[in-house]
């Protein structure tokens, strides 16, 4: 009876712990997160492809499995209300340019249900954001999030890199934070699946 008690507490607490997590933001556990509890929450899958598009467009594996998890949580069939589709939510308008860009001849809409494409297009599309800005993290995912435009009336606005506190809407001030925190915890937890360094 003892055990089967302990047992029930250990699943409550571990529970507990799980729903504070995704409640509080990401960048305020990130460093301290253990590494079993990490992986329990932020699952990854499609690591080859990941790691083959990071490598292809010299971006962080672990910025991309974090950016999948902030759009889709994971799901091919994701599709947002304005029209974003697949793992990392790309509009058909962006990803019809970039299969033009890269040759894409092929492309239809739909492709943007196949992980890899998606994964493909989507970390090409975070590339150059991150090319466009000069390196910048803030800047590059706030453009992925609420658009180039956004972040340009913000960059013309001031003097030097955009802060997250200089977007102008919480929901990607939130997005900026939750990424570049989720982008810590995925480098972390899967060192070995994403090729990255603990």
């Amino acid at each position: 009876m003892r055990r089967a008690i302990l047992v029930a507490a250990t699943v409550v607490a571990v529970a507990a712990t799980l729903f504070a997590l995704h409640r509080m933001p990401t960048d305020r556990y990130a460093r301290w997160l253990p590494v079993p509890l990490a992986r329990a929450v932020y699952p990854l899958e499609h690591d080859g492809l990941i790691r083959e598009a990071a490598r292809r467009n010299d971006v962080d594996p672990a910025l991309v499995a974090a950016v999948i998890y902030a759009e889709s949580g994971f799901r091919e069939d994701a599709v947002s209300s304005r029209g974003a589709v697949g793992l990392m939510q790309l509009l058909p308008s962006t990803a019809t340019e970039i299969a033009r860009r890269t040759g894409g001849e092929r492309f239809v809409v739909d492709d943007l249900r196949d992980a890899a494409v998606n994964i493909r297009y989507g970390t090409h599309y975070l590339a150059a954001l991150l090319e466009r800005y000069d390196g910048s993290l803030v800047e590059a995912l706030a453009a992925y999030q609420a658009g180039a435009r956004v972040v340009d009336r913000c960059v013309a606005r001031g003097a030097g890199a955009v802060r997250i506190g200089d977007i102008p809407y919480a929901d990607t001030r939130d997005y900026v934070h939750e990424v570049i925190g989720m982008t810590r915890i995925y480098r972390r937890a899967y060192a070995a699946e994403l090729g990255g360094q603990e």
